[in-house]
């Protein structure tokens, strides 16, 4: 896999587990079983994750899973990361391991606001918003993500410039091209007007 969340809360129950919604779309399933010494591995989750998300929207982003038994996976979605699809998902995951045998939490969660872009696809369903750049040399762009490629993309500037032999500045648009492998982060620019352009 290459590398490259309004605030709601409210509580409801699921075959006796404790569900809370919280404002990045999370999931959560706690589960109250004598402890064990059995380990749930990352790979594991990942694994019953993308069997789950095979075919559909969705994609995996990342699991992380501390303590052997506190798990955390963050999906998005090409269109919208419903509580609907995390609780889907929530399920699938719940019911593949040993109840009997692991005691462990699950929280299902869409990427926060503030979160860097982290795979392709995320850039790729981001098209036509304004995002900002940090590359690793040199100063932050901020922009119209308007081309992803296998290996680069492109973020249009544009701004008032003084143009020679005018009285009035002028717009300009300039496009930035930038490897994956040269940039720091990305992140979208949170902002209610911030959609993609058609």
């Amino acid at each position: 896999m290459r590398t490259f969340a309004p605030e709601r809360h409210d509580e409801d129950t699921d075959r006796g587990h404790k569900a809370s919604f919280l404002s990045h779309k999370v999931w959560r399933l706690q589960h109250a079983f004598p402890k064990s010494t059995a380990v749930i591995s990352k790979e594991h989750i990942q694994e019953l994750a993308e069997e789950h998300l095979a075919g559909t929207p969705g994609f995996l982003v990342d699991v992380v899973v501390s303590d052997g038994s506190n798990i955390r996976v963050i999906v998005d979605h090409d269109e919208n990361t419903s509580i609907e699809f995390c609780m889907g998902l929530s399920r699938h995951i719940e019911s593949s391991l040993d109840r009997e045998l692991q005691d462990f939490s699950l929280d299902v969660l869409s990427p926060g606001l503030d979160q860097p872009l982290k795979l392709h696809r995320q850039y790729v369903k981001n098209v036509g918003r304004e995002v900002a750049v940090m590359p690793v040399e040199g100063a932050k762009t901020e922009g119209l993500l308007t081309t992803v490629e296998e290996d680069h993309f492109v973020v249009q500037t544009r701004e008032k410039r003084r143009i020679e032999g005018r009285k009035a500045k002028a717009w300009v648009e300039e496009d930035h091209r930038f490897a994956f492998a040269d940039v720091h982060w990305t992140k979208v620019i949170i902002s209610f007007n911030n959609k993609p352009r058609a």
